[in-house]
């Protein structure tokens, strides 16, 4: 199964890295990982928030990064088509601007998109887009 990781996911295994998140992302081989070159930016940009939930050292949480990001498979956001971002765009317009380069991976991917934003999660099912799924019912599949 191929999975869109959006950062919130990301963040959470990386808050706990003995959490049944990290645990699906480092242990689950019949999953494949993939997300936008955004989602590092972000990780980046919230490096400060990480270091202070997690409580790890500045070193053991670089190291957790890319050991994580190592189970990702990253495309450039750049690569989508047009016509697909827009379509994602247009999906979440109302919900979260932000998360568009995930919803148009996914939907480019034809895959599923896994987040633990509940607002995007209902927002996209409200408007038509089935294939997202949250962390519990991902367990329920994986566990």
């Amino acid at each position: 199964m191929n999975l869109v990781v959006d950062t919130n996911i990301v963040f959470s295994a990386l808050v706990n890295t003995n959490s049944l998140i990290a645990d699906i992302i480092f242990n689950h081989r019949n999953l494949r990982f993939y997300s936008v070159n955004f989602l590092k930016e972000e990780i980046y940009l919230h490096k400060n928030k990480l270091l202070k939930f997690s409580k790890m050292s500045e070193n053991e949480l670089d190291e957790a990064i890319e050991m994580i990001f190592n189970k990702i498979n990253f495309i450039n956001e750049n690569l989508i088509p047009v016509e697909i971002y827009l379509e994602a765009e247009n999906l979440i317009s109302k919900i979260d601007i932000k998360d568009t380069p995930f919803v148009a991976l996914t939907i480019g991917m034809k895959s599923t998109l896994w987040t633990g934003d509940k607002k995007l999660y209902n927002g996209l099912l409200n408007n038509g887009f089935s294939n997202v799924i949250l962390t519990p019912d991902l367990i329920k599949i994986t566990y």
